[in-house]
């Protein structure tokens, strides 16, 4: 009977870790094309270097020829001017869906309305369904801005339907724009994101999403901040950049990118039923035949959550919408005339968020395992078996090094780099192993059909580590089961370090000792970040 339940153990935990696997080198996959974009970058950079050594030769002596030709005929006529009269300039409708957001959307509009597009050739849409003194706020921002002649409005439903989707929704039918830019509360776009982003749409007509680069305005204020910006930086490198290179299906990340309204239009439009419409929308945009453009190289800097909870209603939202829109889309994606390839990468890109069901169901087997390592090995069993699966840490690992050292935004930035890699990391993985009870939840709760609200990620105007969001008044006020658990899990998992030293068993030693760090630092910071007043 021992033996009947030790393989039972065994087979669900090594399903697992080989589900584990096969995503991590799914990953390794976008890493090679990754790199592969990387050297046709630096290739066309020199040629586009030694083009421009030529030119300057031809242009000098041109100049030598033309200052000849001016001493003799005394006249000089200049060709060389630029011509960007207003017409050529597509006309922007710029939305901000906002909600209760009275920390952060004074900054916002004041960055959206140093665009330095022509002020004739974009509007500002304030998506306003606030009910708090946001409202108040953002009226005054806005008359303020409409004095000084800027073409800006503050739209406020009746009703808040469908979120943040139905907010989009909704705008559209004010929106005057041939392309709809849109930014969440809490990012400070650059004044030529427009000059910057349109420009792609006019080039290639299949276009039908600009996508930028996120950037973190707060990511060193502490250790949650630091780690939020090490995973988003795999994604806004090595995965963005890598499915555009291997012809993969891209996503538009909800903010801080372009849509072509005729490509909003064609895809079906926003979609309320499920918590990530972005995502959603994208895969019926690509679908119909539209392409993601994604450009690493524009960033948008944006504030990272900095208390635990805010981040955690985050990770829930991207978790279950994710698992939402697999269940939506997969059917149509494999019924679609992508290549199979696509179709492979679609699903993996889809069930993303499935990985932390797995990452759950290897800790919590693997105590029982450790404990009925003994009888397996009495019939055969080898623990070097596990060795097959470093292949997967391997490669994670060498995603993560990529993406946090050697981007070109990362190289500028990070001082010490190496250093804070090899310390990051490991409190990465415990970090998201902790995180992963939380996380399956809001994945099976997607999968399941079990509809929730909307819960929007609250922004404090978190810059710099002096900055203070306890007093904030969008701190949750009520604690949630799984946040017990998690405290259990902590010491479920110690109590396994202890029990493996005891029965001189240190196969799973590292493994339980970061979950334990990874639920015990989840549930302090969730108690410690929490709104007692």
């Amino acid at each position: 009977m021992i033996t009947v339940i030790a393989y039972t153990v065994l087979g669900i935990y090594t399903a697992a870790l080989l589900y584990i696997t096969v995503y991590c080198l799914m990953q390794f996959n976008l890493l090679i094309y990754y790199k592969k974009h990387q050297r046709k970058e630096a290739e066309s950079a020199q040629g586009a270097a030694a083009d421009f050594a030529e030119a300057t030769l031809q242009k000098a002596a041109q100049a030598s020829q033309a200052a000849t030709h001016m001493a003799v005929a005394g006249d000089f006529d200049d060709e060389e001017h630029e011509e960007h009269p207003m017409e050529e300039y597509p006309f922007v409708t710029v939305q901000l869906p906002i909600y209760n957001e009275m920390y952060v959307i004074e900054r916002l509009i004041d960055s959206i309305a140093q665009f330095d597009y022509p002020k004739d050739r974009f509007e500002i849409h304030i998506l306003d369904d606030s009910t708090d003194e946001t409202l108040e706020i953002t009226r005054k921002k806005v008359e303020e801005y409409q004095a000084k002649g800027l073409n800006i409005q503050q739209i406020i439903r009746e009703n808040r339907t469908g979120f943040k989707a139905g907010a989009l929704r909704d705008g559209m039918a004010h929106a005057k724009g041939e392309f709809i830019a849109i930014f969440d509360a809490d990012f400070l776009p650059r004044p030529n994101f427009l000059s910057k982003t349109i420009p792609h749409f006019i080039k290639d007509e299949n276009v039908g999403v600009v996508q930028t680069r996120w950037e973190h305005i707060n990511e060193d204020f502490s250790l949650i901040t630091r780690l939020q910006a090490l995973q988003l930086n795999v994604h806004f490198t090595v995965e963005q950049v890598g499915r555009m290179e291997g012809d993969y299906m891209l996503q538009f990340n909800g903010t801080a990118g372009v849509w072509r309204r005729k490509t909003i239009d064609e895809a079906g439009g926003w979609q309320s039923d499920t918590l990530t419409e972005d995502f959603d929308l994208s895969i019926r945009a690509q679908l119909k035949g539209w392409k993601i453009k994604y450009l690493e190289e524009i960033g948008s800097p944006a504030e990272l959550p900095a208390e635990m909870n805010s981040f955690k209603s985050q990770q829930f939202r991207w978790m279950k919408g994710g698992a939402e829109t697999a269940k939506k889309m997969l059917p149509t994606v494999w019924q679609s005339k992508l290549s199979l390839r696509q179709k492979i990468h679609a699903t993996s890109h889809l069930l993303a968020s499935t990985i932390f069901v797995f990452v759950f169901i290897t800790g919590l087997f693997s105590v029982p395992l450790m404990f009925l390592l003994g009888e397996l090995i009495e019939h055969g069993f080898s623990k070097n078996f596990f060795a097959y699966f470093l292949a997967g840490l391997l490669s994670i690992i060498a995603v993560y090094y990529v993406a946090n050292l050697q981007s070109p935004a990362r190289r500028r930035e990070f001082d010490k780099s190496l250093f804070d890699f090899l310390v990051l990391f490991p409190l990465f993985l415990a970090l998201s192993m902790g995180l992963s009870l939380h996380n399956t939840v809001a994945v099976i709760q997607g999968y399941l059909g079990k509809k929730s609200p909307f819960v929007r990620t609250p922004k404090f105007n978190i810059q710099t580590i002096k900055d203070n969001f306890m007093k904030n008044n969008y701190l949750p006020k009520q604690l949630s089961w799984t946040t017990v658990l998690e405290g259990v899990l902590a010491l479920y998992f110690l109590g396994a370090v202890v029990g493996g030293l005891y029965i001189q068993n240190t196969t799973f030693i590292v493994f339980h000792l970061m979950l334990a760090i990874g639920y015990g630092t989840i549930f302090y910071y969730t108690l410690r970040h929490f709104n007692l007043k």
